[in-house]
């Protein structure tokens, strides 16, 4: 085991590396000049070069790189071009936010995904089977920003409902302050619950036609017993691995969710930085997503191998 985890920190480090540079380049192709931006493109000539060089942008881009990567290995991720703040003090700020929202939308995933595929699963083409399929497709096909779109249009439309998206600090009131997740955690989670859903009947209906469940079966054990501890232990281990997968993509969706419905994370935070051309901002917050990508696959990495004895070997 010890083999193992030492095997997979040693592959999240190139990746995190890569990642870094990715993470450092893509940024600057984004059109428009910071500098002039800052200025409102009314200064030019020595103005324009002074402050270049003043926020350290008149270097190669290798340059800054290297001094960035030095940087971050002291745990000093830069500060603001606009507000000079540092950004690690930023992220602290906003990262519970985007943290809870996370959080509870993997929480919907799971609580919707797993139980709704086992009993899919454990009644194959029946009626419930058909709807949770179908829910899944639909659940798929929408986007999640259409979805929170739809939410707060028709309901203020038809019923002159809207959903609360006036941000309330947990000191203020512990109670509205977790219930203002919960919509958007749903709708941030749905695409997951369906994917996992799907996922979790395809692999159980593979497990129940295994002969060790049959022999179970003969024993005379109840079905419950044989579909939650015989089958679904087994069925699990692919759900799990997906399920890392999943944090990538709830936390690309949190962008767009934090922004419709007026959440101080960090996703609101990249699009304000995206549009000022905040670049040391744009960099925490992507290399802190990206290392908590890697830290979530490393975690189910060994989660996997905990369950699947054979994967150590």
């Amino acid at each position: 085991m010890r083999t193992y985890v030492l095997r997979r920190l040693l592959v999240a480090i190139p990746s995190l590396l890569i990642a870094s540079f990715i993470v450092f380049t893509l940024p600057r192709l984004i059109p428009g000049d910071v500098v002039q931006l800052m200025l409102e493109e009314k200064a030019y000539g020595k103005d324009l070069d002074e402050l270049r060089a003043k926020l350290g942008l008149d270097r190669p881009l290798h340059v800054q790189y290297v001094a960035w990567l030095g940087a971050v290995g002291r745990g000093h991720l830069g500060e603001s071009l606009w507000t000079r703040q540092a950004v690690v003090t930023e992220l602290s700020r906003r990262f519970p936010v985007t943290l809870t929202l996370g959080t509870m939308a993997i929480a919907v995933a799971i609580l919707i995904g797993v139980p709704v595929g086992v009993v899919a699963a454990v009644r194959p083409d029946g009626t419930l089977d058909f709807f949770a399929r179908s829910a899944a497709i639909l659940g798929l096909s929408i986007p999640g920003f259409v979805k929170a779109i739809i939410i707060i249009l028709l309901p203020a439309i038809w019923w002159g409902w809207t959903p609360m998206i006036r941000f309330v600090e947990f000191s203020k009131d512990p109670a509205t302050h977790v219930l203002q997740f919960v919509l958007p955690a749903v709708i941030l989670g749905i695409a997951s619950a369906a994917a996992i859903m799907r996922l979790t009947r395809g692999m159980l209906l593979e497990v129940l036609r295994q002969d060790y469940v049959r022999t179970a079966w003969a024993k005379g054990l109840r079905e419950r017993v044989v579909v939650l501890k015989h089958a679904l232990k087994n069925a699990l281990i692919p759900v799990v691995t997906v399920l890392g997968l999943q944090v990538a993509q709830i936390a690309g969706g949190a962008v767009i969710i934090e922004t419709i419905f007026s959440l101080p994370g960090m996703g609101q935070l990249l699009v304000e930085s995206i549009i000022q051309r905040d670049y040391p901002v744009i960099h925490g917050i992507n290399l802190l997503v990206v290392t908590l990508i890697v830290a979530t696959n490393l975690a189910v990495d060994l989660l996997y191998a905990v369950m699947d004895p054979r994967i150590r070997y």
